[in-house]
């Protein structure tokens, strides 16, 4: 019998023109950027799904919460009543310490750190590639998030968005194996370069001499270095040091702050506006904002002293 149709190129033929688009569509896009746009609106075509998929999830931690037991809303309750007061005094302490920090930056004529903008984002999806660490969160550009952007969760640094659609956005885990960041030793100063080992709980410092003084349990913060992380955030602790001497240089091992295997919410930074940074050199402008927050003295008569 005839087929109706012909059977076309052989399989051979087929899977080498297949190579051949694929290495094409893969060198227009790394090296001409050519499917920046077309990123963009396939990640807001797929946003509605990746919604569609987590309703279930969202119906069910709703569920939970409301048939949560009043013993445990009211345990709940105390513990987050504490956790203020605590807190509340650790922001009074810093807010302290800032005014001092401004005065001390007056005197030696260096800019004032400015407050950041911060948003609050929930994870959406975790990538499914065990060799990729990513999450997919529910803010995209039309609530201002861009390329590049640092992502935190409630103990330190978690890693920054790569991809971004219209109401969602990607974001690219510490631990990757293709993700680097600047990181300085707490104790010391020393700066190191933190890289992702491909391990969920693990980073590593590569290219260290075996002279550098790095211990284990050394806090690792992030240096401010390169532009792309703020300056001061936790971003790992030193869990092991091996000094072999065949070996050109020091082995380091550290552990993320941040909760990365169970994070949910994540807060993203905006870096402070260059129209709201204070140029070096105006002492008059940081004198006046200076005197704002100096209280005024009352005389005995009422008056100012």
């Amino acid at each position: 019998m005839t087929p109706l149709f012909g059977s076309g190129p052989a399989p051979q033929t087929r899977m080498f023109l297949a190579l051949i688009i694929s290495v094409a569509t893969m060198f227009v896009d790394h090296k001409l950027n050519g499917f920046e746009d077309a990123k963009v609106y396939l990640n807001s075509f797929v946003s509605p799904i990746l919604y569609t998929a987590n309703l279930p999830q969202k119906m069910f931690n709703w569920s939970t919460e409301s048939l949560s037991s009043r013993h445990d809303l009211l345990g709940e309750n105390t513990r987050l009543r504490e956790q203020h007061l605590i807190l509340s005094e650790k922001v009074q302490r810093m807010a302290f310490l800032e005014r001092e920090n401004d005065r001390l930056r007056a005197l030696l004529d260096s800019p004032l750190r400015q407050e950041m903008r911060k948003m609050i984002a929930e994870v959406m999806s975790v990538e499914s590639n065990p060799n990729s660490h990513q999450v997919v969160i529910n803010k995209g550009t039309l609530n201002g998030v861009f390329e590049g952007q640092a992502v935190l969760d409630e103990n330190g640094i978690v890693g920054q968005v790569v991809n971004v659609g219209s109401t969602t956005s990607r974001v690219l885990l510490i631990t990757d194996h293709t993700h680097s960041i600047p990181v300085r030793v707490v104790r010391n100063a020393v700066r190191s370069i933190a890289t992702g080992s491909g391990r969920i709980d693990r980073l590593e410092l590569n290219f260290v001499p075996h002279s550098t003084d790095i211990q284990k349990g050394d806090l690792l913060m992030s240096s401010g270095l390169g532009k792309l992380y703020p300056e001061g955030y936790p971003v790992a602790e030193v869990t092991e040091v091996t000094f072999n001497e065949s070996l050109p240089f020091a082995q380091i091992k550290a552990r993320p702050i941040a909760h990365l295997n169970r994070i949910r919410y994540l807060l993203l930074l905006w870096p402070p506006t260059s129209e709201h940074q204070p140029q070096r050199g105006s002492k008059e402008a940081i004198k006046n904002k200076l005197s704002k927050e100096k209280p005024s003295k009352q005389t005995n008569d009422g008056q100012e002293g």
